[in-house]
């Protein structure tokens, strides 16, 4: 009988030295490790010696997430502020431009693909509405996002982290905003409110 028992034992104590020799802990607890890290820099190197052009700021995808990336437009710096439309083609040239070498080695990629233009607004339109040459909800959702976040933080935008936004059909525009959610999550739909809701100012 004691035989018996003493050899039903002999396996699991092989099976736990040897567990234990591989260097894993046995536990009983299920563990979350969280998400893996992430290998994608998302950072940029600095150039020593800066591009002529005036300062932009575009918003491309990252690790499956909106980063911002400082460029430099050939937009003459008399004509770069003061016309939100003038503005905002220069950034949606931004945005259709391949990221260079450096942006590709960070891991950035764009989704706005061309052909797409963006135009001022008709008559009835809200002040400082944008009409792009599509309609807005036709698009990615992440180049979407991208234009959402790239226009409305800068002065192409309609205040409030917000940015009206329309297509050349007949629909009205709508307030599109760019929150830290949909940075994190750019396949989401951005959030909108009608055009004529007045943004929280800027702070």
């Amino acid at each position: 009988m004691r035989l018996r028992t003493v050899t039903a034992v002999l396996p699991a104590v092989a099976l736990a030295a040897l567990v234990s020799g591989c260097g894993i802990r046995t536990t009983t607890v299920p563990v979350d490790a969280g998400a893996a890290p992430s290998r994608v820099p998302c950072n940029v190197p600095e150039s020593s010696a800066p591009a002529p052009g005036v300062p932009v700021r575009a918003f491309l995808v990252c690790g499956s997430q909106l980063e911002p990336v400082d460029r430099r437009s050939p937009q003459p710096e008399d004509k770069a502020s003061g016309d939100p439309v003038r503005t905002a083609s220069a950034l949606l040239a931004q945005l259709l431009a391949e990221p260079s070498e450096a942006e590709r080695q960070a891991g950035f990629t764009t989704a706005v693909r061309a052909p797409l233009s963006v135009a001022r607004g008709r008559a009835g339109d809200p002040e400082g509405t944008l009409r792009l040459s599509r309609q807005p909800e036709d698009l990615a959702p992440a180049a979407l996002s991208q234009l959402v976040c790239t226009f409305a933080e800068s002065s192409a935008g309609a205040g409030g982290h917000t940015v009206l936004l329309a297509g050349p059909g007949a629909y009205p525009p709508k307030r599109y905003r760019c929150t830290t959610e949909l940075r994190e999550r750019p396949e989401s739909a951005p959030p909108t409110a009608p055009a004529a809701v007045r943004a929280t100012p800027a702070g």
